[in-house]
C-alpha cells in the first residue's frame, strides 16, 4: 500500500506512460489490488484492476452462494452493489478522457453468468477498469492517490464486506433466481412451454428502457382459469400462473391490447431476472429462440427447402446460399437453424415476419397455383413441426384466423388480460382443411451435418492474429468480418457480445474440425466456459463478459459472410 503511494509520488507530473510502472500487487487494510493492465494514454481503453478480498475478511454466509444458480446470483448481487457504491463515492471525472473513471460491468434487468465478480472458497475477486488521471499528458498523481487511497476503499467497504451489505436483499436476490431456474425446470414435466405468474407485471418503460413500466395503469398478469396451474417453488412455494401447453399457441387480440409484451416477456423468460424487475416468474423453455424475418442477411449452405422450393431456373435450396437474403427467405433460415440448435420452442410475431412466409389465403392460392410458387408458408408446417419434431410454436396473430386451424391454444389479450377462446376460435374453422396441403412437401429435417468454412473463422485482420472486437451490443467485429447481430433478439448484453466473438474463436481452435456439426461442437465449447469459467476465452484478465446461450453464438457464426 505504502510502495504504490511512494510511487505515485514518483511519477507525479511526468508524462502519461510512466503510469506503466505501477503494473503489479499492493497489500491493502482487508484486501490486495493489482493493476493487471495499465493504459498508455488518457483516451486509450482504461486500466484494469482487480481487488481480492479474503474470505478471512469478508466471510459470506454459505447459503447465499452454494450451488451454481446461487453462486451466479451472489455475484451478480455483489457486483450491482459495487456499482451502487461507486456512484456513492468516487467523484469522477478528473482531467481530460477517462481520466477519474471507475467502473465495473454489471447485468440490466436480467441476471447473468458474468466475470466481473467470482466468489471462490479464498473470498470475492472484484474486477473494476480505472481511468488514471491526467492533464494532457501529464500524470495527476495527487488525483489517482484520491481514488487509490479514498475511494476504492470505500467502494470495497460499501460493496463487497458482507457486514455491510444489506442481507435481506442478498437473500431475495439468490432465492428469487434460484426459484426462477427451478421453474423453468418444471415447465417439461407438466408438459408446458412457458408459465407467467399471477400478479407479474410485463409492460417495459419503453423499447430502450428494459425497467418495468410504473403507475395506477399498470395491469397485473392473471391467468384464465382453463389455463391456471399451480407450481411448487423451494424458497417462495405455491405459485398460481398461466401454463401456456406445448404445441402451437396463438396470441390474438386488437391492436395495443398487450400482445407483444407478452411475447417479449416470453423472449426474456429464457433469463432470471432481478427481484423488483415483474417478469421473475415468467419462465420459458431455456432453448427458445425468437424468429423473425431479416432482410438482407447472409444465408450460408442451409437446407430451406421445407419451406422455399421450386425456386426459378432450377436452383437448389438443399444447399442454399446468399449473401442478401428477402424476407421470407431468411425467416425460412432463421427457423431451419433454430431447429439445428435444438431449439424445443419458437416464439413468432407476426409484425416482424414477412406476410408471405406467414400465410397465403385461398384466392392467392387459387390465382398463383402451388407450382408457381416456390414458398410453402409457416402455417402448413407448424403443426407437423410439433407432431414430428416436438417443436413448440408461440406466435402473435392479429390479422389472420388461418392459424385457428393448426392451433392448439389460443389466448386473447384484452386490455393486457389474457382470455382463453380456444374453443371460439376453433368454431370458426376446419381443423382438416390444412392438413390436406402437406402431402407433397420436402420434409423438415432438424439435424444437420454443417460445419462453417474454416476460413470464416479466422481471426486475423491485418497485422493482428487475433482481432475480436465489439461496436455495442449489435455488432461484432470478427477477424475481417462485421457481424450484424441486431435482429438476435434474445442477445442482451454487450458482455455476451464480446464473449460470443472469443467462443467463435475457441470453438474454432478446438473443436471445428473434431465434432460432427457445429452445434455438436459450440455445445462442447460452451461446456468447456460453463465448468471453467470465462476465463478460459481470454488471454487476459477481464471483467467485461457474460455468457450468451448457444443460439446466440450460432447466429453470429451463420451471419458470418464469405471470407474474403
Amino acid at each position: 500500500m505504502e510502495r504504490l503511494r511512494t510511487l505515485l509520488k514518483k511519477i507525479d507530473g511526468r508524462g502519461y506512460k510512466a503510469y506503466k510502472e505501477l503494473k503489479g500487487s499492493y497489500q491493502f487494510h482487508g484486501y490486495r489490488l493489482t493493476l493487471d493492465h495499465v493504459q498508455g494514454d488518457p483516451f486509450a481503453r482504461p486500466s484494469r484492476i482487480s481487488i481480492h478480498v479474503p474470505s478471512s475478511v469478508a466471510p459470506l454466509s454459505p447459503e447465499f452462494c452454494s450451488g451454481r444458480i446461487r453462486k451466479t446470483a451472489a455475484e451478480d448481487f455483489l457486483a450491482r452493489g459495487v456499482a451502487r457504491a461507486i456512484q456513492a463515492h468516487v467523484k469522477g471525472q478528473r482531467g481530460i478522457g477517462k481520466s477519474g473513471e471507475i467502473r465495473i460491468e454489471t447485468s440490466g434487468q436480467q441476471i447473468l453468468v458474468r466475470n466481473s465478480v467470482l466468489i471462490d472458497s479464498e473470498g470475492i475477486e472484484a474486477r473494476l477498469t480505472v481511468g488514471l488521471p491526467a492533464a494532457g499528458q501529464t500524470i495527476m498523481a495527487r488525483d489517482a492517490e484520491e481514488m487509490f487511497f479514498r475511494e476504492l476503499p470505500e467502494v470495497v467497504a460499501h460493496g463487497l464486506y458482507f457486514e455491510n451489505l444489506d442481507k435481506g436483499s442478498f437473500q431475495r436476490h439468490v432465492e428469487s433466481a434460484e426459484d426462477q431456474h427451478y421453474l423453468r425446470g418444471l415447465l417439461l414435466p407438466n408438459n408446458l412451454a412457458a408459465f407467467v405468474a399471477d400478479n407479474s407485471l410485463l409492460p417495459r418503460q419503453s423499447g430502450i428502457d428494459d425497467r418495468p413500466l410504473q403507475g395506477k395503469k399498470v395491469v397485473p398478469f392473471v391467468a384464465p382459469d382453463s389455463l391456471a396451474c399451480t407450481l411448487v417453488l423451494p424458497n417462495r412455494g405455491k405459485v398460481r400462473g398461466m401454463g401456456i401447453p406445448r404445441g402451437v399457441t396463438l396470441i390474438v387480440g386488437g391492436g395495443f391490447h398487450g400482445k407483444s409484451t407478452l411475447l417479449h416477456a416470453l423472449e426474456r423468460g429464457v433469463y432470471n431476472h432481478i427481484p423488483g424487475d415483474g417478469r421473475e416468474l415468467v419462465a420459458t423453455d431455456p432453448t427458445a429462440v425468437k424468429v423473425r424475418a431479416e432482410d438482407n442477411r447472409v444465408v450460408s449452405n442451409i437446407n430451406i427447402s421445407p419451406f422455399i422450393d421450386r425456386l426459378p431456373f432450377a436452383r437448389n435450396t438443399t444447399n442454399f446460399s446468399t449473401e442478401n437474403a428477402s424476407g421470407s427467405t431468411s425467416q425460412a433460415a432463421n427457423i431451419i437453424e433454430a431447429l439445428e440448435d435444438e431449439a424445443a420452442l419458437l416464439l413468432i410475431d407476426e409484425d416482424t415476419s414477412a406476410t408471405n412466409f406467414m400465410i397465403r389465403d385461398e384466392r392467392m392460392q387459387r390465382l398463383v397455383v402451388r407450382e408457381k410458387e416456390p414458398i410453402t408458408p409457416f402455417l402448413f408446417r407448424v403443426k407437423e413441426m410439433y407432431h414430428d419434431l416436438v417443436v413448440s410454436t408461440i406466435l402473435v396473430m392479429g390479422g389472420s384466423g388461418d392459424y385457428f386451424a393448426v392451433s392448439d391454444t389460443v389466448i386473447m389479450m384484452d386490455s393486457y388480460r389474457p382470455e382463453d377462446v380456444t374453443l371460439n376460435a376453433h368454431g370458426l374453422v376446419d381443423r382438416e382443411q390444412v392438413q390436406e396441403k402437406l402431402s407433397d412437401l420436402p420434409p423438415i429435417v432438424r439435424k444437420a451435418e454443417r460445419r462453417p468454412d474454416a476460413g470464416r473463422l479466422n481471426p486475423v485482420r491485418g497485422k493482428k492474429e487475433v482481432s475480436i472486437e465489439t461496436r455495442g451490443i449489435d455488432t461484432l467485429l470478427y477477424g475481417r468480418h462485421e457481424i450484424d447481430l441486431s435482429k438476435v433478439e434474445q442477445l442482451i448484453d454487450i458482455g455476451q457480445t464480446r464473449a460470443i466473438g472469443l467462443i467463435i474463436h475457441y470453438y474454432a481452435i478446438n473443436y471445428a474440425d473434431k465434432a460432427g456439426n457445429i452445434t455438436e461442437g459450440l455445445k462442447l465449447a460452451l461446456k468447456d466456459v460453463e465448468e471453467q469459467g470465462l476465463d478460459i476465452l481470454s488471454p487476459w484478465k477481464t471483467g467485461t463478459l457474460a455468457l450468451p446461450r448457444l443460439h446466440e453464438v450460432a447466429a453470429a457464426i451463420n451471419r458470418m459472410r464469405a471470407a474474403g
